[in-house]
């Protein structure tokens, strides 16, 4: 390695972190608590400008008797433990055979290597060689019992980013129950932030929320088994002067599909605490002698330049080294979907009509959705029955996809896999392979219950079944759903005191399931979805490298989702698809070159029946397409900026700039028309000062400085939801 990342100063205790652009601090210290010191912009050195400060303060109580000044309630700890002196909310909690909760974490020794090694059964970034990061372990021990807890910090040379987790290692002799396990805990010495979060709902996922701090806590948490629409797990720390391109950002986004808390709390002092990990409501583990718990992963990343440049950071770090497979670095295909075309109502012929009319437009996949097995002609039935239903696809799947793959396109097929219908013979067979709560209610959503992934022989089940359809037909790419969110959490398979444990043992037998799939079919292009964007989480996109965004299809609305999931995810994660007018989920009417435009920054595809589409659209779409092929390169590997939020006006806009800083296009979006408005003109980010970039269409040329500094023109749109797209190229 190059440099040396991380470095540890064993006269003052001092581990010091260096990432791209970043440095993260920390001391051994007052009787081997771990503290906080620093994490921000890199400095080459430390020697205590900003040192630990203590007083005696009434009503704070001391650890050591001899010592009134120190307590750890005033001191920014690395992982506080609960019940020793600090009354914030602890990082870990533990309960004994005694039924106490009192832990107290001290430094015992710590180890630094080169790479990064895996989380056991768990979704995380990694590297493609040692020389790429070095990893810190430092153990944490009780003070009494025989508890660690090893706390890893990850490195990376390229990327200010940091991944951190925790690994909680019972040697006491006796069971203990886990209660909380963060996988990171940050103290910071003020409380002068903006906390910016991602909420919203099915089809209005992740609008961009921020609200200023103030002494309490406040939660940002999903409980519903999944990420969820209504959160995502992701928040910021944001400089009251922080914007998209100044100001110091502190990000932190959680590798999970699960229930999950993103915690921060302003305490007396108004220092700011912020916990990220496995929620604590309604979980527990039970940890036998000798047995450890790992706790998922949490990336943290520092920008000195506003949100831009910590998307830019996650952007590059997720598309590079957490999505995986030949997907990861290959362009995607452009794609038409038949749900919103025909729904359940449709055989071989209209799928074939559908494929044929595509195919002379440059469509390049084929996806067959919802209702190709079982006696699924609705919402109602036969989720776990994955065989063909030849009632409507004479000849199977097999004969389906090679008809398809003969018009020169490939095939593509949705499961839902992680759920049953009660009128299922999956069901009928293994009543008991549901989540439930024995003699409770099973409560139903879209007409489903969830399969309990806790269960080894569930996930063999599943994998079996989707194993023999996925060999029997020409399937190069799936779009694996799921439509509801967990109630009454239970599994018959697991005992009473180990009855909270069943979400997190269905993630991990998810992400068992996820790894043995894609690592069966390789060659297939796989596309998370849950009713849309309802786990769009980096956990997912590290078994299928892109994302269904959102049910929501409207050009307006997709805007906003675009926007607010760019606040964390590549444009390459993302699916986007024009879909028919009066939109089928809001009933608005946008032109076609709107929702092209707005479909043609993320994976483009189509989603309506175009064999019922006039000459002229499909020449529209013909042109779409093409456009698209040229710029996809552009937007699905190059560099992102935001450039006018939908969320602060009445215009969006964005722009792509390839990693060269040669070729970019921009995005400019008007949703709604207004008498006598005034000229617009949009500032350009991401170029080279010193580069003339040539306006292609325009057949005009300016320098980059200019266009970022000046501006450029917007031409005059006229009516409601106008769009206005320019590429750039250096002379």
């Amino acid at each position: 390695m190059k440099n040396e990342l991380i470095k540890y100063d064993a006269s003052k205790g001092i581990f010091h972190l260096n990432a791209k652009n970043t440095s993260y601090i920390m001391q051994i210290y007052e009787g081997r608590y771990l503290a906080h010191l620093y994490w921000g912009k890199k400095i080459e050195r430390y020697n205590g400008a900003k040192s630990l400060r203590f007083v005696d303060r009434i009503f704070s109580a001391n650890p050591q008797s001899d010592d009134r000044c120190f307590s750890l309630e005033s001191t920014p700890c690395e992982y506080p433990a609960f019940g020793n002196t600090d009354f914030r909310v602890p990082a870990f909690q533990l309960m004994f055979e005694n039924g106490t909760t009192v832990t107290d974490l001290r430094y015992e020794s710590h180890r630094i290597a080169a790479g990064k090694p895996s989380l056991e059964g768990l979704p995380s970034t990694y590297v493609e060689g040692d020389e790429e990061a070095q990893t810190l372990e430092i153990i944490m021990k009780d003070s009494v019992k025989p508890i660690s807890v090893v706390l890893r910090y990850t490195v990376f040379s390229d990327f200010d980013a940091i991944s951190r987790s925790a690994k909680i290692i019972n040697e006491s002799g006796e069971a203990v129950r886990i209660t909380r396990a963060f996988s990171v805990n940050v103290d910071f010495r003020d409380g002068e932030f903006d906390l910016l979060h991602l909420a919203g709902s099915w089809s209005r996922e992740r609008d961009v929320l921020k609200k200023p701090l103030d002494m309490g806590i406040y939660n940002i948490e999903s409980r519903r088994g999944a990420s969820s629409h209504q959160q995502n797990p992701f928040i910021a720390l944001m400089r009251k002067n922080a914007g998209e391109f100044n100001g110091e950002v502190y990000g932190f986004s959680f590798v999970y599909s699960g229930n999950f808390l993103a915690q921060v709390e302003v305490d007396q002092f108004h220092s700011t605490r912020v916990g990220m990990g496995i929620n604590p409501f309604n979980f527990s583990w039970l940890l036998n002698d000798g047995e450890s718990f790992q706790a998922p992963e949490v990336v943290m990343v520092y920008s000195e330049s506003g949100l831009n440049a910590m998307s830019s950071t996650y952007h590059d770090l997720y598309r590079k080294r957490l999505c995986r497979g030949l997907y990861r670095d290959r362009v995607r295909p452009v794609l038409i979907n038949n749900w919103e075309a025909t729904y359940f109502d449709f055989d071989k012929d209209k799928i074939l009509d559908i494929a044929k009319k595509a195919k002379p437009l440059g469509i390049e996949l084929m996806v067959l959705d919802d209702g190709w097995f079982g006696k699924r002609n609705d919402d109602c039935s036969s989720l776990g029955d994955w065989y063909v239903n030849e009632d409507k696809l004479e000849g199977g799947l097999g004969a389906l996809g090679r008809e398809i793959e003969s018009l020169d396109m490939a095939f593509g097929l949705w499961f839902e896999p992680e759920m049953v219908s009660p009128d299922s013979d999956l069901y009928r067979e293994h009543p008991d392979w549901c989540l439930h709560v024995p003699g409770r209610p099973r409560s139903e959503g879209r007409n489903q219950l969830i399969l309990d992934l806790s269960r080894p022989e569930v996930c063999d089940r599943i994998f079996d079944m989707m194993k023999e359809v996925l060999s029997s037909a020409p399937v190069s790419y799936v779009k694996w759903d799921m439509n509801r969110h967990m109630t009454e959490v239970g599994s018959t398979a697991l005992p009473a005191e180990r009855q909270q444990e069943t979400a997190h043992r269905y993630m991990l037998g998810l992400y068992g399931l996820m790894e043995r799939i894609t690592t069966e079919f390789p060659e297939i292009l796989f596309e998370s979805c849950s009713g849309g964007g309802g786990r769009f989480d980096p956990g997912m996109l590290y078994y299928m490298p892109q994302t269904w965004t959102s049910d929501d299809t409207d050009a307006v609305e997709r805007l906003k989702i675009q926007y607010g999931t760019s606040l964390v995810y590549p444009v390459s994660s993302m699916g986007a698809h024009v879909s028919a007018v009066p939109n089928h989920q809001v009933h608005r009417e946008t032109s076609l070159k709107m929702r092209g435009d707005v479909a043609m920054a993320g994976n483009f595809g189509y989603e309506l029946d175009i064999t019922k589409m006039p000459r002229y659209e499909l020449d529209e779409v013909r042109d779409q397409v093409s456009s698209y092929k040229e710029i996809r390169e552009l937007v699905q590997f190059g560099d992102f900026y935001r450039l006018l939020s939908p969320f602060e006006g009445n215009d969006t806009a964005w722009i792509f700039v390839s990693k060269d800083k040669r070729e970019a296009v921009f995005f400019y979006y008007k949703i709604q028309a207004r008498a006598h408005e005034p000229f617009k003109s949009v500032r350009l980010a991401g170029l080279d000062e010193n580069l003339e970039y040539e306006l292609l269409d325009a057949g005009v040329a300016f320098g980059g400085d200019e266009l970022m500094h000046i501006g450029l023109n917007i031409p005059e749109l006229k009516g409601d939801y106008q769009s206005y797209t320019v590429r750039l190229r250096v002379k």
